[in-house]
C-alpha cells in the first residue's frame, strides 16, 4: 500500500492593513511568529519562516516554547545569510536565561553566534528605527510577559500657529518661539498572550491604529480554562472591544481546536462595525487582498518592473 502524502505545512498568514504588512503564523501551542516587515519587526519567535530572518528585531513576549524556540536558529541564519547581528526584547527578568541558551549553542555548534538581548521593564523603551520606538507594556500570563507598542513620534505645529503663513512662521522661529509641539502616534501594538485586565485599556492599546491581540477560546464552555492558562477569551474579547479606538484589530493565536469559519462566525458576532481579521482565515484573507488589487488597477509584471529597473 503506498501511504499518504504528508501534510501541507501551515501556510502564513498575510494581511495588508496600509501601510503595514502583518504576516506570520499563530496557533496556540505550536508556534507564534507575526511579522511587521516596514518596521522591521517580529513579535515572538516560535519558528522561523524564511521571510523573518530579514527583520532586525524580535520582541518576545514571554518564553513559552511556542513563542521562543526559534531564537537561536533566527540569531544563527542572520549571521550565516551576512545580516548585522539580531537582536531580541525580552522582559528583563528573562535576559539572563537567554543569554545562558545562547551560551549553550556555542559549545553544540562549536562557534559563537553574535546576538543581543535588550531587557526591558514595563514603559521602558528601545529605538526600531529613526523616530519609530519600542515600548514595553503591561500584560499578565503565567510567567513573566510583556505586550509592545510601536510608538511614532513627530514634531507639529502647534494649533495657533498653523494659519499663519510661511514668511510669519519664519520670523517666529528667527525669534526663537517654539511654535511646534511633540506628539505620539501608536502605529502597532502587540498583546502577547495574556488574561484580560485593566492594562488591556492602557492608552498605548487604546489607541494603537493596529491592535494584534491573542484569543485562544471561543468555545462558551471553555471559560475556565482561559482564565487557568490566562488567556482570553471570545468573550473577553467581547467587552474589550468597544473600549480599543484600532483602524484594525487582528486576532492571533487561535487553537487548532477551534475550526476558522467557527472563529469567524464569532468575531463577526461582536464586530459590529469594526474591523476583525484572524491572521490564520487564509481564504477570507486571500480574497481580501485580491480585492485591494483589483481596487488599485493592473498591476505590472515581474518582467516590466525589471525592464524599468533597468
Amino acid at each position: 500500500m503506498v501511504p499518504s502524502l504528508p501534510p501541507r505545512e501551515t501556510q502564513m498568514g498575510f494581511l495588508y492593513l496600509p501601510p503595514f504588512r502583518v504576516q506570520g503564523i499563530s496557533v496556540a501551542g505550536e508556534e507564534a511568529v507575526v511579522q511587521i516587515p516596514e518596521l522591521d519587526i517580529v513579535f515572538d519567535i516560535g519558528l522561523c519562516p524564511r521571510p523573518v530572518l530579514g527583520a532586525k528585531t524580535v520582541a518576545l513576549s514571554h518564553a513559552h516554547m511556542d513563542h521562543v524556540a526559534a531564537l537561536p536558529y533566527w540569531f544563527s541564519q542572520r549571521y550565516f545569510q551576512k545580516h548585522p547581528p539580531g537582536r531580541v526584547v525580552c522582559h528583563h527578568s528573562i535576559a539572563g536565561a537567554l543569554d545562558t541558551m545562547m551560551k549553550g549553542w556555542v559549545d553544540l555548534e562549536r562557534q559563537r553566534t553574535p546576538y543581543e538581548i535588550v531587557p526591558l521593564a514595563v514603559g521602558q523603551e528601545t529605538e526600531l528605527q529613526r523616530g519609530r520606538f519600542l515600548r514595553a507594556l503591561e500584560v499578565s500570563h503565567t510567567v513573566p510577559a510583556l505586550g509592545y507598542v510601536v510608538v511614532e513620534r513627530r514634531r507639529k505645529l502647534k494649533a495657533e500657529y498653523t494659519l499663519l503663513s510661511q514668511a510669519e512662521i519664519r520670523d517666529l522661529r528667527s525669534n526663537g518661539v517654539d511654535i511646534t509641539v511633540d506628539v505620539e502616534i501608536p502605529l502597532v501594538a502587540y498583546t502577547g498572550d495574556t488574561s484580560p485586565g485593566d492594562f488591556l485599556l492602557a492608552k498605548d492599546f487604546v489607541e494603537a491604529r493596529i491592535l494584534i491581540v491573542e484569543c485562544t477560546f471561543f468555545d462558551p464552555e471553555h471559560g475556565d480554562r482561559a482564565r487557568v492558562g490566562q488567556h482570553i477569551h471570545i468573550n473577553d474579547l467581547a467587552r474589550l472591544l468597544p473600549h480599543w479606538k484600532a483602524e484594525h484589530v487582528v486576532v492571533v493565536h487561535v487553537s487548532r481546536r477551534t475550526p476558522i469559519p467557527f472563529a469567524r462566525e464569532c468575531l463577526a458576532a461582536i464586530a459590529g462595525d469594526r474591523q476583525i481579521h484572524l491572521l490564520m482565515d487564509g481564504r477570507t484573507n486571500r480574497a481580501r487582498y485580491e480585492q485591494q488589487l483589483l481596487s488599485c488597477g493592473p498591476q505590472p509584471t515581474e518582467s516590466a518592473v525589471t525592464d524599468e529597473a533597468k
